[in-house]
């Protein structure tokens, strides 16, 4: 498992599929995952791409120093460190693809580093929600993201792997679609990583850094058409995330010059793990469509 080179200190693990030279991709996971949430997907392109899988920041095998959330886990953050990653590889053209927290720091590499990307490939979250995340609906499915703020979450969860399982295992049964079940090895999986001491409490460094919807929905506000992320986008819609409802995809168009909404049908919050090949497909038009490297 190789490790990165460190951007403010922190390393990314990562793992690379494919072959040198073959159109590059990086692929983002999201919470409460790992970058093993992409092991489908790259698979599936690794014959025909050049796959580049980290661990984002607070997370997996990938550096997770107790330092402020706002400076060093935060969506900026996080995309200093995979643009770093894919300017030590000597990569440009990449299409990114990430679900969840992953989608949100592919959103915020092609703001920043739009040389570095030949398009993306996204699920929700997506901008364009506001003040509509304050409905009651919303408010009960993002409890979490306030609870994360909390030293209780900590004291309740952090470096207890009984814990840790029983609340894994529900968001990965509640967001999911109705024919997925999470896999026992899988869930083995992330309770070990979840779990020791500090660990889940790195991965919600997202959270309060203020990376959560509810916080960056409140705070949005409409960019000027010169100010829209340029790169291609391709958002893929899943119709049973209960986070992320269909019709929250209207507004997409004021945020991104260039964006596409596809719904996928049948499937929940975890897009790249319940429909790889769908994220796949999506991801090898995308670099074929969009033509030469930006």
């Amino acid at each position: 498992m190789p490790l990165s080179a460190a951007v403010d200190d922190f390393q990314l693990a990562y793992d690379r599929h494919g072959d040198t030279g073959a159109p590059p991709v990086v692929l983002l996971h999201g919470w409460p995952g790992d970058r093993t949430d992409m092991a489908a997907v790259a698979e599936e392109l690794a014959g025909t791409h050049d796959v580049v899988v980290p661990d984002l920041r607070g997370f997996g095998q990938s550096d997770s120093h107790d330092r402020d959330p706002v400076e060093h886990y935060g969506a900026a953050a996080q995309a200093r460190s995979v643009a770093g990653l894919l300017d030590e590889l000597g990569l440009t053209g990449v299409v990114a693809g990430g679900y969840d927290v992953g989608s949100r720091v592919a959103q915020r590499l092609a703001a920043d580093r739009p040389e570095l990307l030949r398009a993306l490939v996204v699920t929700p979250p997506a901008p364009g929600v506001g003040r509509r995340i304050l409905g009651d609906g919303p408010m009960r499915e993002f409890w979490y993201q306030a609870f994360h703020q909390l030293e209780l979450a900590e004291q309740l969860v952090d470096g207890n792997a009984d814990a840790v399982r029983a609340y894994l295992r529900h968001f990965w049964s509640h967001w999911s679609g109705p024919d997925f079940t999470v896999a026992d090895d899988r869930l083995d999986h992330l309770t070990a990583t979840y779990s020791p001491p500090g660990a889940f409490v790195a991965s919600v460094g997202w959270y309060r850094a203020g990376g959560g919807v509810v916080a960056r929905s409140l705070a949005e506000t409409t960019p000027d058409a010169t100010d829209r992320i340029g790169v291609p986008t391709t958002f893929l819609w899943p119709e049973h995330d209960p986070l992320f409802p269909r019709e929250w995809s209207d507004r997409v168009g004021e945020f991104f010059a260039d964006v596409t909404v596809t719904p996928v049908d049948g499937v929940g919050h975890f897009v790249p793990v319940e429909a790889p090949v769908v994220f796949s497909r999506a991801v090898a038009a995308a670099a074929a469509r969009s033509g030469r490297p930006r």
